[in-house]
């Protein structure tokens, strides 16, 4: 942790890359137990290029809890060479419109974990406001395995 801010290596962690890469900065970590990030869209970020009125889109926004969920998985050591992938999305919900421009914080902990399959909650905050969140299923792969596919 440096000033507050963890340091991770997302560029091994997860296969996305810009504009997909939806995590600017970890300020919260309890391994396997809980991670906090914030990210900040802006009006030219190509991610929000055609959605409606200017608005950051809910799937995007339940992208950035997942992101940040493979995040908490796979920084531990036996996890190296593992990708994280959605398998079911139970509930989401959009509570409110997000804007570019609006500082979001992001949450995501772990529910259950075990072997390959696990589940997290995550949520997505303006401020105190909480503007969406969602419950996930997901499965963790060999990523030699995705070769191709990834």
């Amino acid at each position: 942790m440096k000033d507050g801010r963890f340091q991770f290596d997302l560029q091994r962690l997860l296969p996305h890359r810009y504009p997909f890469l939806l995590v600017d900065r970890v300020t919260e970590f309890v391994p396997g137990e809980r991670i906090a990030a914030v990210k900040n869209f802006s009006a030219g970020d190509e991610i929000c290029q055609g959605a409606p009125a200017g608005l950051v889109p809910a799937s995007i926004l339940v992208e950035a809890v997942t992101q940040l969920g493979a995040i908490l998985v796979l920084e531990r050591p036996d996890m190296q060479g593992k990708v994280a992938m959605i398998l079911q999305i139970p509930s989401a919900r959009m509570l409110n419109r997000v804007r570019p421009g609006e500082e979001l914080r992001i949450e995501a902990q772990v529910v259950k974990f075990k072997e390959q399959f696990g589940e997290l909650r995550g949520a997505v905050y303006r401020d105190d406001e909480l503007v969406a969140d969602g419950h996930m299923r997901f499965v963790i792969a060999d990523a030699r395995n995705l070769r191709g596919l990834l």
